[in-house]
């Protein structure tokens, strides 16, 4: 098997800088060839085999395993890099690729980097059809491109815990024979806080739909709920819960955070069935409280209606058929 992230990572990482850092750097020719040369040093004892270069976009595709969620890759997301290399007028730090066989759509699988990919296919769709995505292309096994997407994305901010968990979720099944202990030391981490980064993409599905999105799936949002859900009664209290959480947002688009929902959810399994939830606010049109409701767990459904809110009779008849609905 290959080494730990301890060695392998210092040697991968070794002298690179953050996009935001370049501008204090070398001139881009000092900073691609300390990258290649750091690169070179991934696998110790081997002959490695690794090149710089511009490619087209359109021609690469991410691994199947790459950490990024691209439904959350948006102009708002990738507002720093964009700014970057509008700045910079070109990508500077380059991702990691494989290179392709025997596919006529792709010539590169991108090992890390997506986020980049999406920057330059963003640019190039939005009036700079000039960028092209900057690579070093590596030959390396599906084990050694996991631990290489892990030192490249392991301290970035911008990746959510809930990304993170199930790429590891399906390394530890692919890679390490589904062995924590084995995946921790080849990582270099620790086995309670891979355990529990672990639990986040081991949380229940029927738990899963009470959140609004799963970026809010956070390390202590799991380690709140995933004791409790281990018991039939309990899970089945919070299962009931996730329901009327997923029914107020989509019958009135009321949406709360990833704690206020664990929170709940660990409430409904000590609160009395017939004891009245916590008073929920509905806003209208310009903004303000409209109207306000709160439910009972036997599945009652009480409405305050605050006057002189300028909200129309149409209004709030369609508040209220949308809470009737969630009911």
């Amino acid at each position: 098997m290959s080494k730990g992230n301890k060695g392998f990572g210092t040697q991968f990482t070794e002298g690179l800088d953050d996009e935001e850092n370049l501008d204090r750097s070398n001139p881009a020719e000092g900073i691609m060839a300390s990258r290649s040369q750091t690169l070179a040093r991934i696998a110790t004892g081997k002959s490695v085999a690794d090149r710089t270069e511009w490619v087209d976009p359109a021609r690469c595709r991410p691994w199947r395993m790459h950490n990024r969620d691209l439904d959350h890759l948006s102009e708002d997301s990738c507002r720093d890099l964009i700014d970057s290399f509008l700045s910079a007028k070109k990508q500077r730090i380059p991702a990691i690729v494989r290179r392709l066989k025997d596919d006529p759509d792709y010539d590169f699988e991108i090992v890390a980097g997506v986020r980049r990919w999406w920057t330059v296919r963003w640019l190039r769709e939005h009036h700079h059809p000039e960028y092209e995505y900057l690579v070093t292309i590596q030959s390396v096994t599906d084990e050694e491109a996991f631990r290489v997407s892990d030192v490249e994305n392991r301290s970035r901010k911008d990746i959510s815990d809930w990304e993170r968990a199930k790429e590891y979720t399906i390394a530890l099944a692919e890679f390490y024979d589904g062995s924590q202990s084995q995946m921790a030391e080849h990582l270099n981490l620790s086995k309670s806080w891979l355990s529990r980064l672990l639990d986040v993409a081991r949380l229940p599905e029927e738990l899963i739909v009470a959140f609004s999105d799963t970026h809010d799936i956070t390390v202590r949002v799991a380690r709140d709920i995933k004791p409790l859900a281990g018991d039939a009664k309990t899970l089945a209290k919070m299962r009931d819960e996730a329901e009327r959480i997923e029914g107020e947002r989509i019958g009135s688009g009321v949406k709360i955070s990833g704690p206020e929902v664990a929170k709940r959810l660990v409430k409904a399994t000590i609160q009395p069935s017939t004891k009245v939830s916590v008073e929920q606010e509905v806003t209208g049109r310009g903004g303000k409280v409209v109207l306000r409701y709160t439910r009972s767990r036997a599945g009652g459904l009480t409405l305050k209606i605050v006057p002189k809110t300028g909200a129309t009779p149409a209004e709030l008849l369609k508040v209220i058929e949308n809470l009737l609905a969630a009911s």
